[in-house]
């Protein structure tokens, strides 16, 4: 019986799972949205959860914490320096998962993963918030 096992396994083994999980945490941080399967993204959506309540946190031990599964120095960086800065008023739930048409080729179930505070969505809030003044 799987009694108080958390996470998924998603038919990989350890060393697989875990090269899947930092591969998928580091396109969700550099493209700030990925499209993946239902079972993945929920996964990737805690892990980024964690990560990103650790990068709020901002000190050394958060960094090497971080590191752990985000393997790209570049990336902790732009986590630390841009992303987290953005999160700052929020408490939780840093991520959103839409749900999208299945495939074509398997009809697996898709989700796009995407950051909550995204540089797009500010963006585009501040040009309409300046047309509407103007």
């Amino acid at each position: 019986m799987r009694h108080r096992k958390a996470g998924r396994k998603l038919g990989r083994t350890k060393s697989h799972r875990k090269a899947l999980l930092g591969n998928l945490l580091k396109g969700l941080f550099e493209h700030e949205r990925i499209k993946t399967t239902v079972a993945k993204g929920k996964e990737i959506a805690s892990l980024a959860d964690k990560l990103m309540g650790l990068a709020k946190r901002g000190d050394l031990r958060a960094r090497r914490q971080v590191g752990e599964f985000v393997r790209d120095k570049k990336l902790i960086s732009k986590l630390f320096n841009d992303i987290a800065p953005r999160l700052t008023e929020r408490k939780s739930g840093y991520t959103r998962l839409r749900r999208l048409s299945p495939r074509l080729g398997d009809a697996a179930s898709l989700v796009l993963v995407e950051l909550v505070e995204r540089r797009e969505e500010k963006e585009k809030s501040k040009r309409k918030k300046k047309e509407k003044k103007s």
